[in-house]
């Protein structure tokens, strides 16, 4: 039996779960020049708790910070302006399972890899505050508080109303596939699915709203966190030697502009 064969006969009876959480936001870009926001411009807490993205530029600590100051956006237009541009692939043959199972454990050369807890708890642990566990556990958050950086609101999450958070893929794994994710091999596309640089819990709307947009397309509703979504993006291009759309890159560096 082929391995994604076993994959989807283990997994079959958590198909629906599996669906309503993972991110990657699977659908078609809007259309336009303008990126669809899914808000009016609202502003991103302020929290000591997140940290910028360019100090924190493999993940591990929480949240998403923003970009300000002239050097730290200068320094952000840079990395942006380097990548490389291509035209966007056709979706053929993709499937989510072609980056393994949802939020596995053992993707290998990824941090907070093989520590015992999915990568799904794994984030909420990172970026969340009073967080609470299962009883018993010190992997299974049931609650917490989320300051969300997509929207600038804080969410008092609760594991009964699972949906209301959900993982986002920063790079969607979609989008992925349609700049040359496709032609990796699977280990490698189970790392991108499971890096936490590329993973941030966010508010489930919003992450609905995105889909699979590239920045063009979709940019979180909070104005002041879009050049450190910029970055973020920027730096999972970066790690895995990913093209961006023309469009995506220049709309990127619009949004560090001083």
């Amino acid at each position: 039996m082929r391995r994604h064969d076993r994959i989807r006969t283990r997994w079959a009876a958590g198909a629906a779960l599996a669906l309503a959480l993972v991110t990657g936001c699977e659908g078609l870009e809007a259309d336009g020049d303008t990126p669809a926001s899914g808000g009016g411009g609202a502003e991103a807490p302020a929290s000591g708790h997140a940290v910028s993205p360019l100090d924190n530029p493999d993940g591990t600590a929480p949240g998403l910070a923003p970009v300000a100051g002239d050097g730290p956006r200068a320094t952000a237009r840079k990395l942006i302006d380097g990548l490389r541009t291509k035209g966007r692939g056709p979706k053929t043959g993709y499937d989510r399972d072609e980056f393994g199972y949802a939020w596995m454990d053992t993707a290998d050369g990824v941090p907070l890899a093989r520590n015992g807890c999915d990568t799904r708890n794994d984030l909420l642990k990172r970026d969340g505050q009073e967080v609470r566990y299962k009883s018993g556990s010190d992997c299974v958050v049931i609650a917490m508080t989320l300051d969300d950086p997509y929207t600038g609101t804080s969410i008092e999450w609760r594991k009964q109303k699972a949906s209301e958070v959900q993982i986002d893929h920063v790079v969607p794994l979609s989008y992925s596939w349609q700049m040359g994710s496709s032609r990796w091999p699977e280990n490698k596309r189970e790392q991108l699915a499971n890096d936490p640089l590329n993973l941030l819990p966010v508010e489930g709307r919003a992450n609905s709203a995105k889909r699979d947009s590239g920045p063009a397309s979709w940019l979180p509703p909070a104005k002041s966190i879009r050049c450190a979504y910029a970055v973020r993006f920027a730096q999972v291009a970066v790690k895995y030697e990913l093209a961006v759309t023309e469009a995506d890159r220049a709309m990127m560096s619009k949004q560090c502009q001083g």
